[in-house]
């Protein structure tokens, strides 16, 4: 089952986002089957990263939460809000996973 994980990092980390960079693109690339999508979310005036968004295939929240718990960035406490949610596929990638309509 696919969840949505949305870290927003806590205000005034962007030297800890930039230390911990490293790491994390070691852990996500050590993860890459796991990922179905990730990166960073920016701030639109600055375009520096004030979070992460990750779409993740898990087998249930558990697993889900000890990802993101896993990460580097978490270790490091970048992270202020970490919210983990189901997430059902519609499109990815351009392709439909809709059922045909009736």
């Amino acid at each position: 089952m696919p969840y949505m994980i949305q870290a927003t990092d806590k205000p005034g980390t962007t030297a800890l986002r930039q230390s911990t960079r490293p790491a994390h693109l070691k852990f996500l690339a050590d993860n890459a089957a796991k990922l179905l999508a990730c990166g960073a979310l920016l701030d639109d005036a600055t375009g520096e990263g004030i979070g992460s968004l990750y779409i993740v295939d898990t087998e249930d929240r558990a697993e889900a939460e000890a990802f993101i718990a896993a990460d580097p960035f978490s270790g490091a406490g970048l992270f202020g809000e970490t919210r983990v949610m189901r997430w059902r596929k519609a499109y990815l990638d351009g392709k439909s996973f809709l059922p045909p309509a009736p």
